[in-house]
């Protein structure tokens, strides 16, 4: 039996792609023939069909296919690993770091960790990407992104060691004159009074926002929602609504046209985590990134929950 990594490699971006052959192909840089006459062959080898078909048009993986394509992608892995081996040993300085993560993460969190690591690592090419947390940590999962770091979604991963980094906790967001900066004391029922204006669902803590007024029988008025904290101060600017974002998205300075209440005792402290995949060799440069961004998780500790049983850890 000759089954090729290229195979390997293009039946991965056929099931990237939706099933669709073209996108994979181009994906791949290569004809949508050549794609499909190799999935035929790698179907032939091993004796089995990998896809359902309709016509010429892929509809669906087969539960055969299916065991196919968890062992490709663990061979595909580990086939990255080998690279990174050779790279660690022949070129200890240069490389590249791809960090997977949210838009308040990389806009108010990250600039510093990455500042000192580019100054530390001047050779290492780094490129940071954004998405909401399912995105993010579907890259990692894919071998997309070296490292994730998000607060939710980690949980539906179990490809994925997730380690603690800090906690934090949210912040009202208001214009000047608000009559919400005369409470003596923020309360839920105040804020259920006005239209607010917070993050997507999928993001930042959103759920535990929600429990809050839920445990109290009260309804937020959510009158629009953003994926990023700069957009909801915006639209907080305008006179649309309050705000209600993670505090470290607040910058006195540079919000000087809003007030800030602190939301704290409102609601449970959410947790930023970074995920990496169990089966992943991490160059000596991701250990020192991690330990930058947050300095408890040494690198014996890393390799130890990479090497463990467990996925998720806590603070």
């Amino acid at each position: 039996m000759a089954v090729k990594l290229q195979q390997l490699r293009y039946l991965r971006e056929i099931v990237r792609a939706g099933l669709n052959i073209s996108e994979a192909a181009q994906a791949l840089h290569t004809s949508q023939p050549g794609v499909s006459k190799q999935i035929r062959i790698l179907e032939d080898e091993l004796g089995i069909r990998i896809f359902e078909r309709h016509g010429k048009r892929i509809v669906a993986v087969t539960p055969p296919g299916k065991a196919v394509l968890t062992i490709a992608e663990r061979l595909l892995a580990e086939t990255e690993n080998l690279k990174r081996v050779g790279e660690e040993f022949s070129n200890e300085a240069g490389g590249a770091l791809v960090i997977a993560t949210t838009h308040t993460q990389a806009r108010y969190v990250l600039p510093q960790t990455v500042k000192r690591f580019m100054e530390i690592y001047p050779r290492v090419q780094l490129n940071v990407r954004q998405g909401n947390p399912t995105q993010v940590a579907q890259q990692v999962v894919s071998g997309e992104a070296d490292l994730a770091i998000a607060t939710e979604a980690f949980e539906f991963f179990k490809e994925l060691v997730v380690l603690p980094c800090y906690q934090w906790n949210r912040c009202v967001v208001t214009p000047m004159d608000h009559p919400l900066l005369q409470e003596k004391s923020l309360t839920l029922e105040a804020l259920a009074r006005y239209p607010l204006i917070t993050y997507d669902f999928a993001f930042t803590g959103r759920t535990k926002m929600n429990k809050a007024f839920e445990l109290r029988r009260l309804t937020p008025n959510v009158v629009l929602t953003a994926i990023d904290a700069d957009v909801i101060k915006t639209y907080v600017e305008l006179g649309l609504g309050v705000g209600i974002i993670a505090k470290m998205a607040f910058d006195e300075k540079r919000d000087s046209n809003l007030r800030a209440i602190d939301a704290s005792h409102l609601f449970e402290s959410s947790t930023t985590r970074i995920g990496l995949r169990r089966d992943a060799y991490l160059r000596r440069y991701v250990f020192d990134f991690i330990e930058l961004f947050a300095p408890q998780l040494k690198r014996e500790t890393v390799e130890a929950a990479i090497k463990g049983s467990g996925t998720q850890y806590e603070l």
